[in-house]
């Protein structure tokens, strides 16, 4: 039987694993033109067709209300090792961009059965803290998100092959131990039937409507940020030549710190209201939209990459908190499949801020390039905060 503090760091390293299978695409990308003969723009296509696999993937997971209706320890672990199974793919065969699209789009789908349901199954076990056990559920997944980034800033270590595998193994390891360690938590409240009705349901009320609006202008600008922080970083290098920049290296301590940023909101929430805090990043995020062209334009590399890792931190840091509210203001046998439905949406915002920068890329100056990101936050803000 595994101690209730163990829980939420088992939870934390298998979403962790897991979830590296996430950005490892864009890791590599550089690997995959060369070796496909794709053409550059292949990273949007790429990164949107996973978003777009999840997308589907989480409305389905939602539709059926898999999370409420099974064990979501075991819905975890199959997910893991199906999403792996496509990411390895990857190595086999002479892929073309529509290939590589299919298997990064069933590697999305699959990882609905992990993201969301990894937050389910820390509801399950931890009612009363909520904000703080998703700031380290959130945190985990950031440097999965991230840990593809730091493999390919060692150069010479890790061939691409080696990180698709490295990745697939580590994902299956995480829903064995999601499996093998995680039972069922003890405020787990099962749906006795298939009822689809609830993913329109949660959307009555109105606390549920104004935190999905929040986590929406949250999702317009944090995929897209992480996306694109290697072009950016590229795009600096380029602009000011005197200076290089380990694009990889950077990429993932922009990202990962985004880890320290959930777990550090989470205990915020401990103290303060949940609303206010989660407000106050989102806002800081939008701020960073905003100045960023300015920041672009300094010649001192640290001032810019200090900027991009205080970006970082804020662009995600509410992520676990407007999940926290989702989960808070529906009954709890609804709770998979609020979080689930919410993320769907969520993600779909992504895809069209993914390939508007995408178009963007090859119209606008670099410098200006992520000005457009902070339509979602202001948007996000004006829902989250209306009044009734």
């Amino acid at each position: 039987m595994t101690s209730k503090k163990a829980i939420l760091p088992i939870i934390g390293l298998s979403q962790f694993f897991c979830t590296s299978l996430w950005f490892v695409g864009n890791a590599i990308i550089g690997d995959l033109v060369i070796n496909f003969n794709l053409n550059p723009s292949a990273l949007g296509n790429l990164t949107s067709a996973l978003q777009f696999g999840f997308i589907i993937g989480t409305f389905i997971f939602a539709i059926l209300t898999i999370a409420d209706r099974f064990s979501p320890s075991k819905v975890f672990f199959v997910s893991a090792v199906v999403a792996s199974f496509f990411n390895v793919l990857i190595v086999f065969g002479s892929h073309t961009l529509l290939s590589l699209i299919v298997l990064r789009f069933y590697t999305g789908f699959f990882l609905a059965g992990i993201y969301p349901v990894g937050m389910k199954i820390a509801s399950d076990h931890f009612e009363k803290g909520l904000g703080k056990s998703l700031g380290f559920l959130v945190g985990a997944l950031v440097l999965g998100t991230a840990f593809p980034h730091v493999l390919k800033s060692a150069q010479g270590l890790f061939f691409w092959e080696h990180m698709i595998y490295f990745t697939s193994g580590l994902a299956i390891l995480g829903g064995v131990l999601m499996v093998l360690l995680v039972p069922d938590g003890p405020y787990k409240k099962t749906l006795q039937k298939f009822d689809v009705s609830i993913c329109y349901k949660v959307f009555k009320i109105k606390k549920f409507r104004s935190a999905a609006f929040g986590y929406f202008g949250h999702m317009w600008e944090l995929y897209a940020f992480w996306a694109f922080v290697p072009v950016f970083l590229k795009a600096y290098s380029n602009f000011h030549n005197t200076i290089d920049i380990n694009i990889p290296l950077y990429s993932f301590y922009i990202i990962a710190i985004g880890s320290f940023g959930c777990v550090f909101s989470g205990y915020l929430s401990q103290h303060y209201a949940t609303k206010k805090v989660a407000g106050m990043l989102l806002a800081l995020s939008c701020l960073c939209c905003l100045v960023s062209p300015v920041f672009f334009m300094l010649t001192s590399e640290i001032t810019f990459i200090m900027f991009l890792m205080f970006w970082g931190v804020v662009v995600i840091a509410d992520s676990p908190l407007f999940s926290t509210l989702v989960a808070q203001n529906v009954v709890g046998e609804s709770k998979g499949t609020a979080l689930t439905i919410v993320n769907s949406i969520g993600f779909a915002i992504t895809i069209v801020s993914i390939q508007l920068l995408n178009v963007l890329q090859t119209q606008v100056e670099p410098k200006y390039l992520f000005l457009v990101l902070a339509i979602g936050p202001i948007i996000g803000l004006y829902g989250f905060n209306k009044k009734p």
